[in-house]
């Protein structure tokens, strides 16, 4: 008779099916984590409501910086055209946030018209008031980056506390803002100037909880000498550890990100291997889009079960109509005390807390009187969607990934270094003589025969004792030699011959020289005896 009873119990133990990881995302905080923001007031703590526009948007890279850094020219540089907008002069010249983004005609969209926009992410930046707004813009061009990434300009960093006040917003709360939805937080540095003003270090902590996004870009590094580059290196990690004060080490990217000759081209290779790497790192945020979303829900989940706590904590000390005042004083200064308590009867981690002095300023201003009282329910609905849910969301990532074609970033500078001679790493270590003629492990090969001669060949090869002999000479290590055998022994005979044994001290050469060895050995190696086999 009470059918009904047992149909809502088993509805509730199935799981959740949905098509894509983005529309999971969107239904289980909708249904599952939002109830639980709305009833302790989270919105008005921490950070507005998520929106469907947030969970389908393309990755961003948000570039923060000192003014006259170089960002505005950096997304020059990576879209290989100007945007609307754009404005780049040694003063400070970017005075507003531009979102540069993809669109069919080039154009701008003001902020005002940006914030009501259904399709875009920024609605909830309404709250930050005109003087924010008339700010932002969207400079939307077609592109082919774009296609794939958003970019978001910021106004360069200045020193002073005139400068800050003089916005007429809270900046860095609107970067805090940005820091949690972006896929990607770059921190631009010039070489010549690594002072980090008041105002920096203010926007350098309020992006404390997204290191996970942060990488940091020395730029300009081709205008000073090498021995100066490493002295202003050092000078730079040592302000950032003083700053973000964690013992892991923020990944610097060192190089020169613009168009323009180098004017010390004494580091052209560093600068190259470094912008190779940053490259990949953001040609990765496509695939990896998902599952950043997926962890920036775990996170704010976390966040909200412990903001559920404290506001219920605070609601339970209350009195009931008199002394309310007073009590409230006591609670917001004693509010580290409550945070230990919570820690220990619920076994949250300390790192799960909000900040105590922010959130002390935020209480400041509250009415006790309408904080809820705990409600269980609404916790064991998070949790369940903790410990099922976001586990099968994290098997469909992985799904989504193995089905899609390649993600990357394609077009702008991208495309500059993928193919041809100027493709990093061409023609050097184990690319070296890749478009000669002649065997390139020729012109030594006389050298080596003089060696091969000396370990008693039989019938023109050698011993695998015999090579080891004469191999470990090198000092590389057994692994990184037993690598080098495998690609030198191209016959698969566990000999060498002359040839072969050319090959293996060429290989061993192009490892001492700090290059890395290749997977496969590459055609233009191949011994030319070999050659007719193949």
């Amino acid at each position: 008779m009470f059918s009904w009873v047992s149909k809502d119990a088993r509805r509730k133990k199935e799981p959740e099916l949905f098509q894509t990881v983005a529309e999971g995302l969107r239904q289980l905080y909708a249904q599952k984590l939002l109830p639980l923001e709305e009833h302790y007031r989270f919105h008005e703590f921490h950070s507005p409501a998520l929106e469907d526009a947030d969970f389908d948007n393309k990755p961003m890279v948000l570039l923060v910086g000192q003014y006259s850094t170089g960002k505005t020219t950096f997304i020059r540089h990576l879209i290989e055209q100007d945007f609307p907008g754009m404005r780049i002069g040694p003063e400070p010249t970017t005075d507003s946030f531009i979102a540069v983004m993809h669109g069919p005609t080039e154009g701008v969209v003001p902020g005002n018209a940006l914030v009501v926009d259904p399709r875009r992410p920024f609605r909830k930046l309404n709250a930050f008031g005109n003087a924010f707004l008339n700010r932002f813009m969207c400079a939307q061009l077609p592109n082919p980056v774009l296609d794939s990434i958003s970019i978001i300009d910021t106004p360069g960093i200045l020193s002073g506390e005139k400068q800050r006040i003089s916005r007429g917003y809270d900046f860095a709360a609107v970067l805090e803002w940005f820091a949690e939805r972006v896929d990607r937080i770059i921190l631009l540095f010039d070489a010549h100037k690594l002072d980090i003003s008041d105002e920096f270090s203010e926007v350098i902590k309020a992006l404390k909880n997204h290191e996970d996004k942060m990488r940091v870009v020395l730029n300009k590094a081709d205008q000073i000498e090498t021995q100066q580059l490493m002295r202003v290196y050092g000078a730079l990690m040592w302000s950032l550890g003083k700053i973000i004060n964690t013992p892991e080490v923020v990944r610097v990217y060192i190089g020169s990100f613009w168009s323009h000759p180098l004017l010390i081209p004494d580091n052209r290779k560093l600068f190259e291997a470094e912008e190779q790497d940053l490259f990949k790192d953001i040609q990765s945020l496509p695939r990896n889009a998902a599952l950043r979303k997926l962890n920036d829900l775990i996170k704010r989940a976390r966040l909200a079960k412990v903001h559920a706590y404290i506001i219920s904590s605070l609601k339970k000390e209350m009195p009931n109509v008199f002394g309310k005042e007073s009590k409230k004083k006591e609670l917001v200064n004693n509010l580290g005390e409550i945070y230990q308590k919570i820690e220990r009867e619920h076994q949250i981690s300390p790192g799960d807390f909000p900040s105590l002095r922010k959130m002390q300023e935020l209480l400041q201003t509250q009415d006790f009187s309408k904080f809820q009282a705990l409600k269980p329910k609404l916790l064991d609905t998070v949790d369940d969607m903790l410990a099922n849910d976001i586990a099968r969301l994290m098997v469909m990532v992985r799904q989504e990934e193995s089905l899609m074609p390649s993600q990357a970033v394609k077009g702008g500078a991208f495309d500059g270094t993928m193919n041809g001679p100027f493709g990093h790493g061409y023609g050097e270590g184990a690319g070296e003589g890749i478009d000669d003629v002649e065997w390139v492990v020729g012109k030594d090969k006389p050298t080596y025969d003089e060696i091969f001669y000396t370990l008693s060949p039989v019938n023109g090869k050698i011993t695998g004792a015999n090579a080891k002999k004469e191999m470990v000479k090198s000092k590389l290590p057994n692994t990184v030699l037993g690598k080098i055998w495998k690609l030198a022994d191209v016959d698969k005979d566990g000999l060498l011959d002359d040839e072969e044994f050319a090959l293996a001290n060429h290989l061993i050469k192009v490892k001492l020289e700090g290059h890395e060895l290749p997977a496969d050995l590459p055609p233009h190696l191949i011994p030319p005896s070999k050659r007719r086999h193949e």
